[in-house]
């Protein structure tokens, strides 16, 4: 069946996109690709449902290349010739980075410009004044860019790709696409890419595509149980940090981890607990400047970092209340980027576990969080926390996605918490360490750090890019009183199932001593600390010269 799929070179792609897919690793395309990039390349819309990590955006991202090199050498005259919206900035990085890696050997006849950043307008007009052949924005910016005449789409414009469809609208992005389509030319080719066909993506899909090509490739919208598997454990709050803090700690989650909270402020309450047990783990969420989340993104998919605790903020784009709290509302949320999602279509490479540590609130949610493991081909485990309240949520996405069977996807995690209940005293000493104004400090420190990481210093990691390797973000921050006893793990309190797999080293160490006594005779070093504990040698001294004599001169 291998034998008679699609190869990139069979494509009739142009030799040096084929060279940066070669150099990329990629030996032949995923399914999304296979079907998509011939269909694209014939002209046609397409409506694209895969799941997460499935190859989504070099399913776009090369025809849009290949149409580009091939109108080249035909029109010289430099424009815009393809847009593609995206509903987060990492997101937008995200693309910006992968068509570069594909336009490595062509890269002066395509140009790729990210306008999703946070800087000015005008800082970044003159890129556009250059008029790239590829830009990269969210609808808001885009529009923005439009209005301020730095870019003008109506004459030029080939292509338009919506990446991650389905979140544009929950994004708050509706209207200013709606603004956006009055400045598109009349006729042009659409992609729309989406995890999830939710009542939305249908929407755009009248808005934006003519006769579409629709591919649904999975069945499911996540991989099967072979290669992802999915836990549900029920626990209530305290248990829920009991429970953490034995996975993380004993090392009974092992490899990248990312662990999903419902809020900032629970981000921050999680790692001041984790600090508490010397667990490093970074923070990611909307309130931190954009050049940081990228570089932590960066680090994590180096392997700088183990665990990152992420905040999946649904409420960003819902408007303020009326009355009273509409003013409350709106400062607590300026500081807040409403373009940020980091379980939204962002690459984190080779994640091993994801754990809900608050169950999120809708499937499409569940899916976007639980995808960023188990991409591609490799395997990973999704482990969710289920507080009583959060029932009615864990039903919903059960049926949601009923695998083959008819069975649930979830299986019941089969842990047994009476075994750690002896760490349980040590969890509720270090939250009481774990104030609403040790956290309100904690929250400040880490934006006050991140703001002079990355607006002071940006000039100064430009030139010494080594240096900005050294900028870790896992630090602890230590506004709560840290108990230096927490750091060491007693070994009674490990449960005696788990000491072989926790502590091998001490279980050694017993079987060597258990050994010792039955070994033969031989050589064995004593310390030079035993003999002065078993005796004093003043006290046992003998003097026995004159002894000596007297027995030597009998034999003479």
């Amino acid at each position: 069946m291998t034998a008679e799929r699609l190869r990139f070179h069979e494509m009739g792609l142009d030799d040096r996109l084929l060279k940066a897919v070669a150099d990329l690793g990629w030996s032949q395309p995923t399914l999304i690709q296979e079907k998509a990039i011939p269909l694209a390349l014939e002209g046609k819309d397409l409506l694209a449902r895969a799941r997460t990590g499935s190859g989504k955006t070099a399913a776009y991202a090369v025809p849009v290349i290949q149409r580009i090199l091939a109108s080249k050498q035909s029109v010289r005259e430099q424009d815009v010739r393809a847009l593609i919206l995206v509903p987060t900035k990492e997101l937008g990085q995200q693309v910006r980075t992968m068509i570069r890696q594909l336009t490595a050997y062509c890269s002066r006849d395509v140009r790729v410009a990210d306008v999703s950043g946070k800087a000015d307008l005008s800082s970044q007009r003159p890129i556009l004044m250059e008029k790239p052949d590829v830009i990269v924005g969210t609808p808001s910016r885009v529009l923005a860019h439009v209005t301020a005449q730095n870019l003008v789409l109506h004459a030029s414009l080939e292509v338009l790709v919506v990446d991650e469809a389905d979140l544009l609208f929950s994004f708050g992005f509706e209207a200013d696409l709606k603004n956006l389509l009055c400045h598109l030319p009349k006729i042009y080719q659409s992609f729309l890419m989406s995890a999830t066909l939710s009542e939305d993506v249908q929407a755009l899909k009248e808005l934006l595509l003519h006769n579409p090509v629709t591919l649904k490739l999975q069945g499911s919208q996540l991989p099967d149980s072979s290669q992802l598997q999915q836990y549900s454990i029920k626990c209530e709050e305290e248990d829920k940090f009991l429970l953490i803090y034995t996975l993380l700690r004993l090392r009974l989650v092992q490899g990248k981890t990312l662990v999903f909270v419902g809020a900032v402020d629970r981000c921050y309450r999680l790692k001041l607990f984790l600090e508490q047990f010397a667990i490093p783990a970074c923070v990611l969420n909307s309130e931190l400047p954009v050049q940081s989340r990228a570089h932590i993104i960066t680090q994590f998919n180096q392997g700088f970092y183990d665990y990152i605790i992420a905040s999946d903020e649904q409420s960003l784009s819902e408007p303020a209340p009326a009355g009273t709290g509409k003013k409350k509302k709106t400062e607590k949320e300026r500081n807040k980027d409403k373009e940020f999602g980091v379980s939204r279509g962002v690459d984190f490479q080779n994640v091993t576990s994801v754990i809900n540590f608050d169950f999120p609130t809708t499937v499409e949610s569940y899916i976007h969080r639980v995808g960023r493991t188990a991409r591609a081909d490799n395997p990973g485990t999704a482990l969710s926390f289920i507080a009583h309240t959060e029932l009615p949520l864990l039903a919903e996405v059960e049926e949601a996605l009923v695998g083959d069977n008819s069975e649930s996807v979830l299986k019941p995690y089969a842990f047994k918490m009476e075994e750690i209940e002896g760490f349980r005293y040590r969890c509720r000493d270090a939250m009481r360490s774990v104030t609403k104004q040790a956290m309100r400090e904690a929250r400040l420190k880490e934006i006050k750090q991140e703001l002079l990481n990355s607006e002071k210093l940006k000039t100064y990691f430009e030139d010494n890019p080594r240096d900005l390797q050294l900028l870790r973000h896992d630090k602890d921050l230590h506004p709560a009183v840290v108990k230096p006893h927490l750091k060491n793990v007693p070994e009674y309190l490990i449960p005696e199932v788990l000491r072989s797999t926790v502590n091998p080293l001490s279980l050694r160490k017993r079987k060597r001593r258990k050994k010792e006594p039955s070994k033969p005779g031989g050589v064995t070093k004593t310390s030079f600390k035993k003999n002065i504990q078993g005796k004093n040698p003043l006290k046992s001294f003998r003097y026995t010269r004159g002894r000596n004599r007297k027995g030597n001169g009998g034999k003479s």
